[in-house]
């Protein structure tokens, strides 16, 4: 049987049932929303923590009544037919909840930026960076999140050389932060009079969405420059005279939006630094902790091939977990599920190994 932190359980349902009797008394309007949040955040592991607790007492009854050499032999045999599914099911409650217990990235509910450059591969690298990005624009649609263009870069045979684009939504962060990476792309480009396949990439980064309280940008830190631009056209890149040039003096970071509104530029721009230096951070802090942590799946090493989209054979295959689909079609029309929970239990996975050794 798995060794479940029983104090820790014991920790949540107590914090549960307080929770419970100081709402019913009715609190201040503003400290009930965040115990109510509370609340919600450990009501699923709560459920789980009481259903282990029935199934073992439904276990040891059982196993009680076994041990009675006086019972009948139709008694005995449903028994013994019934302990198996009870064994089994323990099991299951023990993984889910060993799961629920798992240290979380404190990023995890944020929302993203997403941002698509176009690697190697010259135009056809630009033409599947739009690809990619359709690809998420329809992932984040089938979620439910909003997704919306901050600035694009269009290619000189369409695509994008780079976009960018915020989504907001529940758990976006904690579904798309496995995506940063290099994504290679096989296939026969349209231009390609000899029918021969051509190898390109684009780049993936996610950064989780940061606000003022997550990262402090002093203002003699910061050098806002205006210039003249102008967009090679198309449904996100808007013509304008007021972009917006925002460098990070001590990182050297620097960020453009060229939209129609210098206001909205600056803004734009803002949000994105932001999300910048706190990724930054995160990795920081993450190398203190983890030495190992490049060989974690979510790394986040832009560096990193990932993935690989193979057109003629209709195959993608995420090189970090071995796993291989022969349904290209669908995760380009978005139908990205299955490769992310992969992705994610893979990770879980990792930790709870990580702890047993600990």
């Amino acid at each position: 049987m798995t060794l479940l932190p029983r104090d820790r359980m014991d920790q949540v349902v107590k914090r549960f049932e307080m929770l419970e009797a100081l709402m019913a008394a009715g609190p201040e309007p503003d400290a009930y929303v965040k115990m109510a949040s509370e609340y919600s955040e450990i009501q699923e592991i709560v459920g789980k923590v009481r259903a282990l607790r029935a199934v073992e007492h439904e276990q040891a009854d059982l196993e009680a009544l076994l041990s009675d050499k006086a019972i009948d032999a139709d008694m005995r045999d449903l028994a013994e037919a019934e302990l198996p599914e009870l064994k089994e099911r323990l099991l299951t409650l023990e993984h889910e909840i060993q799961i629920l217990l798992l240290p979380k990235d404190a990023a995890d509910e944020k929302n993203a930026i997403l941002e698509i450059r176009a690697g190697t591969g010259g135009d056809e690298a630009a033409l599947f960076a739009g690809d990619l990005f359709r690809m998420y624009e329809r992932y984040a649609s089938n979620r439910g999140w909003r997704f919306e263009v901050i600035s694009a870069h269009e290619g000189d045979a369409g695509g994008y050389k780079e976009i960018i684009a915020s989504v907001s939504g529940k758990g976006v962060f904690a579904h798309l932060k496995f995506e940063s990476g290099v994504h290679r792309v096989q296939r026969v480009p349209e231009t390609e009079g000899q029918g021969r396949i051509h190898t390109s990439a684009a780049t993936v980064a996610v950064l989780p969405e940061a606000e003022d309280v997550d990262i402090d940008i002093r203002a003699e830190d910061i050098r806002i420059d205006t210039m003249r631009a102008s967009g090679a056209g198309g449904q996100h890149v808007n013509t304008t005279d007021s972009a917006v040039r925002i460098t990070h003096l001590p990182t050297g970071i620097m960020v453009v939006s060229a939209e129609k509104s210098q206001h909205q530029n600056r803004a734009r721009a803002m949000q994105i630094l932001r999300a910048r230096l706190f990724d930054l951070e995160r990795g920081r802090a993450e190398e203190e902790r983890s030495e190992a942590r490049k060989s974690q799946v979510g790394s986040g090493d832009r560096s990193e091939r990932i993935r690989t989209y193979n057109f003629p054979q209709g195959r993608v295959s995420d090189h970090r977990i071995n796993l291989t689909l022969y349904k290209l079609d669908r995760v380009m029309l978005g139908e990205l599920d299955e490769l992310i929970d992969a992705l994610i239990a893979d990770h879980q996975s990792k930790l709870l190994a990580d702890m047993g050794e600990g």
